[in-house]
């Protein structure tokens, strides 16, 4: 459900606190636009369509991240993921419950129902997959590089693909793909420089869900308490406002993401909010929640440590294929709008507004934490939520992931539970104006490293909500 038909984003930390932050999206084609889509009879772009295809900047960004880091060689590195992919590999429990919500998608669409389900059906778990196609895809790409990914015969298949459902991509468009390197955007919380990337990605949400947050003390309330999640939900909601009203591929924004972290405007969005009743007047939103993204962070024996981030967005991407490359391609487009006049309208070679970032945390200078919290668009809530676990009520790594999530429905606003929030803390919620409904299953996954730089010690933490483990050797 992630890989090399998606994009990703990577903040790299050196061990004397530098940052260098990896953009790897990728950009819609040259030919998209609101109008082109109105001549097309496109009034929504929505998850399996074609022009929810942006170009995969993913194995772009691997090869520069490997280029500016690395100290291995692509063809080394694909090895094992070549193995999996022509020998298979067993359907893990967690991934077969998935398959089964996206039989109807994948079934929409005969390349994607040959490869992805088993006689029409969702694979078991334990049961064996193979993709040779993939594999040899992989090894195209370990051989030679990531222009064998973006010129040649397997961009040549991605574009057919497309144009076989009317989209608009060509092979100029994937020979343009390119990742940006850009400044990381740091703000501080209680002593802690939080880094987040800058737009096209949500991190900025974070920090202003933080600024906010830090205007009401945090640490003197109850952890589980309905003050705590009111504010978390109550900042979130007016934080997620901000976002879709500005965030956006920076070259189309109407303010800088600077702006919208400075202590002033903050100041403006925390006056909104009340210790004892729900806010009514935020604007809503047309987003739907999507959970399908993985997230790795790595400390190596040096102290340099990676937070890394790649996505499809949605279960299976867009479920289309590139049949003869076996590539199952993305659908973040499905974040732009097809109508003119919007922050997020489509153009040509614009990089849609992104949900997955990877983020760290420096303490007195140097490397603190690094992180990520899957699913979709409760990430920068998810980031807020994880770091005042850990900072204000002082809980270690694994203590803060586990910890109970909560997250507002984007279109009605009603609030999602996991179902160890105390029932005490709901019914709070609730006289205080709040819809509470049960969150339907686990809300996103996190991975986080703490770095202990005097005593040389990293601690770990893996979210259960999600397959994954902290290792080290």
């Amino acid at each position: 459900m992630t890989g090399i038909g998606g994009d990703c984003f990577a903040l790299v930390t050196e061990p004397d606190g530098r940052l260098t932050g990896f953009n790897g999206s990728g950009a819609a084609p040259r030919a998209a636009s609101p109008e082109k889509l109105a001549e097309l009879g496109v009034s929504e772009i929505t998850d399996t369509s074609p022009h929810a295809v942006t170009v995969p900047g993913a194995i772009r960004a691997w090869e520069t991240l490997l280029k500016a880091h690395g100290t291995r060689q692509f063809k080394s590195l694909f090895k094992r993921a070549i193995d999996y992919a022509r020998d298979g590999f067993p359907v893990s429990p967690r991934v077969a419950s998935d398959w089964l919500k996206n039989v109807d998608k994948l079934a929409a669409d005969p390349v994607s129902a040959a490869r992805y389900l088993v006689n029409g059906a969702a694979p078991e778990i334990g049961q064996v997959l193979k993709y040779p196609h993939l594999a040899a895809t992989l090894e195209a790409v370990g051989d030679e590089g990531a222009d064998a990914f973006y010129s040649g015969a397997i961009a040549e298949d991605i574009v057919a693909a497309l144009a076989a459902k009317g989209g608009v991509m060509t092979t100029d468009d994937l020979a343009a793909c390119h990742t940006t390197a850009v400044s990381p955007v740091v703000r501080e919380y209680k002593g802690h420089a939080i880094a987040e990337l800058p737009p096209n990605g949500q991190g900025v949400i974070a920090l202003i869900m933080l600024g906010i947050l830090e205007r009401f003390h945090l640490e003197n309330l109850d952890p589980f308490g309905t003050e705590r999640f009111h504010l978390e939900m109550e900042a979130a909601r007016l934080a997620y406002a901000v976002r879709d009203h500005y965030v956006t591929d920076p070259g189309y924004m109407d303010i800088c993401h600077t702006r919208l972290i400075g202590e002033d405007y903050i100041d403006q969005l925390a006056q909104r909010i009340s210790i004892d009743k729900r806010q009514t007047d935020i604007a809503e939103t047309s987003l739907a929640p999507q959970t399908d993204t993985i997230y790795l962070s790595i400390v190596d024996k040096d102290g340099l440590s990676v937070s890394f981030i790649n996505s499809l967005f949605s279960d299976f991407g867009s479920g289309i294929v590139a049949p003869e490359s076996g590539v199952l391609l993305h659908c973040r487009g499905r974040s732009f709008k097809a109508q003119p006049g919007f922050a997020n309208s489509i153009a040509g070679g614009k990089r849609p507004m992104h949900t997955i970032i990877p983020a760290v945390a420096l303490k007195n200078g140097a490397p603190w934490l690094s992180f990520g919290v899957m699913g979709g668009h409760y990430q920068a809530c998810g980031h807020a939520h994880l770091l005042t676990n850990i900072i204000d009520y002082g809980m270690d790594v694994q203590a803060a992931i586990d910890f109970p999530r909560m997250f507002f429905d984007l279109e009605t606003h009603a609030l999602q539970a996991e179902r160890l929030v105390p029932p005490a803390t709901i019914e709070g919620l609730k006289a205080l104006g709040h819809t509470v409904v049960p969150a339907q299953g686990a809300i996103g996954g996190s991975q986080a490293i703490m770095i202990d730089k005097a005593r040389h010690v990293l601690t770990a933490g893996s979210d259960p909500r999600k397959d994954g483990h902290a290792a080290g050797y």
